[in-house]
């Protein structure tokens, strides 16, 4: 293969490609090789001493990429511990759990059928970026280093589904929600990807009116593609949900490291609204208060409103789940939450989870005595948000110096993008990692009329 394929499948926060075509056997082993070599490096350690864990998901190509990885490592004398067919979030619970030195998951998470890809992280969990460890693992992947000759290093095989299953129940009051009035109605839509094996089991345990949809693993993915935040992926749920009467639905994408939730109307509940839930439950969970929450600078503010009634305090962040979990892990945050579905927790090693987010919102509404709609209704009828929305534009940073020199009597911020806050509306605007895109987030305060008025009124400017 040749080299010159090596920065399209090189992404800002994982390796991603079509099998086969871009990625196969034979360059799966040079990334196997090279991974170990860049966390010696960040580790300030002998390649030799070095644990990294290893998971699959359930692609196709995974049982023969994940062991072409399992070489490449393995040939550098580090030691690799192989999980099998896993969650992407159990793989980083293995690192997190067993303090391994970094992990590299064999998924292409929710996109279609014929791709492929690795997620890596270092100790900690904490995710391999560009701008942190995988362009050095493409720079020496394209030398195309042979293997030193060292003695190659051990294998553990580990079946770790039951220690994981377990810490993730500790996260509520599984008997609080055995012992609820009645069973919850829940439809579950696994996408054909890992959400049956890993989950299944939990919510078996929880006494639940369970109705299955796409819950065997399968890489042909059967029903529809596993990515649920697009509207033709979860038409399946929604309309499931209001044919059998369910209290909820929850649809995970294909690695399951995300979870989506409908409500008992059929309506989606953004994630916006989601983390302003989580953080709410999390923190009157939490022994102290003033507890640290973080949120993307695309959120509503329904989520620092929330988190400050809660007794926390928000923090605006970077989006990217790099940036989310190496703050987390330098500052202590409780938890952080991202619009597009991810959702991290301290006491998970800092790591996304598509497990927890579905057993907090169950214990919800097991113990609180209202839907889901009548918990969403105080945001629903308050704020009011536009979603992303993108536009193709040449040159970002031009198009961005014009919308702050537009809105110059607004507080501006460039954590990330340029973000234009004023009392009663807000929005955030933000170039594409790997696109010449402009993304959109905005706010009104006041109606949803009034927020479409501004969203076209933003609109027709990046679009101009």
């Amino acid at each position: 293969m040749s080299t010159s394929a090596l920065p399209d499948i090189f992404k800002a926060y994982d390796i991603r490609g079509i099998f086969g075509e871009q990625i196969g056997g034979g360059l799966a082993e040079r990334i196997g090789r090279a991974f170990p070599l860049v966390l010696s490096e960040l580790a300030g350690k002998p390649v030799q001493e070095l644990q990294i864990g290893l998971g699959r998901d359930m692609r196709l190509s995974a049982p023969e990429l994940a062991a072409r990885y399992r070489d490449g490592m393995l040939a550098t004398g580090a030691n690799v511990i192989d999980a099998g067919m896993v969650g992407s979030e159990m793989l980083y619970w293995l690192v997190g759990s067993r303090q391994l030195d970094g992990g590299l998951m064999c998924t292409a998470s929710h996109n279609p059928k014929a791709y492929t890809g690795a997620k890596l992280v270092r100790e900690g969990a904490i995710a391999l970026s560009g701008d942190s460890g995988i362009q050095d693992v493409r720079r020496l992947v394209e030398e195309d280093r042979a293997p030193d000759g060292a003695q190659p290093g051990r294998l553990e095989v580990l079946d770790i589904y039951g220690a994981f299953q377990e810490a993730a129940l500790r996260f509520i009051d599984a008997d609080a929600v055995r012992s609820a009035q009645r069973p919850l109605k829940v439809v579950v839509d696994g996408g054909n990807g890992m959400a049956g094996p890993m989950v299944g089991p939990l919510l078996e345990s929880l006494g639940l009116e369970l109705i299955e949809s796409y819950w065997k693993p399968d890489g042909e993915f059967p029903g529809h593609e596993p990515n649920p935040l697009l509207p033709e992926n979860r038409a399946f749920i929604i309309e499931k949900v209001r044919e059998t009467g369910a209290d909820l639905g929850i649809a995970w994408d294909g690695d399951a490291d995300r979870c989506f939730f409908i409500d008992e109307t059929g309506a989606f509940v953004d994630g916006d609204f989601l983390t302003a839930l989580l953080a709410e439950s999390l923190l009157s969970k939490a022994e102290k208060p003033g507890e640290a929450i973080l949120y993307d600078v695309r959120a509503s503010r329904a989520v620092a409103d929330t988190v400050e009634r809660a007794g926390g305090v928000p923090y605006v962040n970077r989006v990217g789940h790099a940036f989310f979990k190496t703050r987390m892990h330098k500052e202590g945050s409780l938890f952080g939450g991202e619009v597009s579905g991810h959702y991290y927790f301290r006491d998970f090693y800092c790591a996304d989870s598509g497990t927890i987010p579905a057993l907090l919102v169950l214990e919800m509404l097991a113990t609180g005595g209202q839907s889901m709609s009548e918990r969403l209704a105080p945001y629903r009828e308050n704020y009011f948000i536009s979603g992303e929305i993108n536009s193709e534009v040449a040159d970002q940073q031009a198009k961005m110096d014009e919308i702050a020199a537009r809105y110059s009597d607004a507080e501006q911020k460039q954590l990330d993008g340029i973000s234009i806050d004023y009392e009663d509306w807000h929005f955030n605007v933000r170039p594409s990692n790997t696109e010449p895109l402009l993304r959109l987030c905005l706010e009104s305060l006041v109606s949803a009329g009034d927020m479409e008025r501004r969203r076209d009124e933003v609109l027709a400017l990046i679009r101009s």
